[in-house]
């Protein structure tokens, strides 16, 4: 994460008792608590929170529809992952086509529609790199094209995702040693020399979707290394009618129990999937200048970039927000 913010608490002001006695006056708003000390100061951390980020779509009218949604996801995800074994014999283009649909089954399953434009290379070593709003990100990337995703190891214990995550031949890496970011960069260039594409999240951590983290390098240096393209995916979601929905955000304290059920109860999401030109070996000479390029790739219109205009405005509005605990951690 980034540096550790601290806050300040106004010190009660000094004095002795009037003379003539006053009405008392109103207590003052409690201060709000620091944000919890993270694991390591390293880490990547969003000012977003769901509390003050992300929009409300629950009704009682959808209650029925959103539990039909919900056993319906778990129906899909579990026989996925039953049937990983089975899928893993089958030659690399079937397996890959077979997971492409399952992924968009999930997201479907969700309630959320997918428009996608663009396509990614379908064979060779391919660094696949997005902006990071929701765990629908996830699939949604596996359905350009399956990788291995890079993600913290805490993951692994997780229910349901854990053996997802597992299953998919994730890439788990320990967020809190600074120590352990050189050998992981081997892994990844190691993987993508080998033709596989890895799936990278570059700002870290979640973010809701109208203010935005920057990409950093590290992930970047892997694709210079093995000399591998770099994908840049642009997701961005939206309303049937086209106004940006931040319900499918999964940010700060929010649970993935709780972002899940938002989603399932929403309607008419539209996941956007927009597949950016290809960054072609050689297209940058260092690792900060071609996580940039990737960076602007994605970048939507209209999105605040957090060291220029939404960041320092998050802080004031939101300061406990903290980096979502549960969200995929990568370089």
């Amino acid at each position: 994460m980034s540096a550790l913010r601290t806050g300040l608490i106004p010190s009660p002001r000094r004095g002795g008792a009037p003379a003539v006695p006053r009405p008392a006056a109103r207590p003052a708003a409690a201060a709000p608590a620091p944000p919890p000390v993270p694991a390591s100061a390293w880490l990547p951390r969003a000012p977003c929170a769901p509390e003050t980020c992300v929009e409300s779509a629950h009704t009682a009218a959808a209650v029925p529809r959103a539990v039909l949604r919900l056993v319906s996801l778990l129906a899909v995800v579990a026989a996925g992952i039953a049937l990983i074994p089975a899928v893993g014999r089958f030659p690399a283009g079937t397996r890959d086509r077979l997971v492409r649909a399952w992924c968009r089954t999930i997201v479907r399953t969700a309630g959320v529609r997918v428009r996608s434009t663009g396509a990614a290379p379908p064979r060779g070593g391919l660094l696949l790199v997005a902006n990071h709003i929701s765990w629908l990100d996830i699939p949604l990337l596996a359905a350009v094209r399956p990788g291995r995703m890079l993600a913290k190891a805490e993951i692994r214990r997780w229910p349901v995702a854990g053996a997802l995550v597992a299953g998919g031949g994730a890439l788990f890496i320990e967020r809190d040693r600074l120590r352990a970011l050189p050998g992981t960069v081997a892994r990844v260039a190691d993987t993508l020399r080998g033709g596989a594409a890895v799936v990278v999240f570059p700002e870290g951590s979640t973010w809701c979707g109208r203010a935005r983290g920057r990409f950093r390098g590290a992930a970047f240096q892997a694709a210079l290394d093995a000399r591998a393209a770099v994908q840049p995916v642009r997701l961005r979601y939206r309303y049937d009618g086209g106004a940006p929905a931040t319900v499918p955000a999964f940010v700060g304290s929010d649970s993935l129990p709780a972002s899940v059920w938002r989603v399932v109860t929403a309607r008419g999401l539209v996941a956007e999937v927009d597949v950016r030109p290809v960054l072609p070996p050689g297209a940058a000479p260092d690792r900060r200048t071609l996580a940039r390029t990737a960076e602007e790739a994605v970048a939507p219109a209209g999105t605040a970039h957090p060291a220029r205009t939404a960041y320092p405005a998050a802080r004031t509005a939101h300061p406990a927000a903290r980096t979502n605990a549960e969200a995929p951690a990568h370089l």
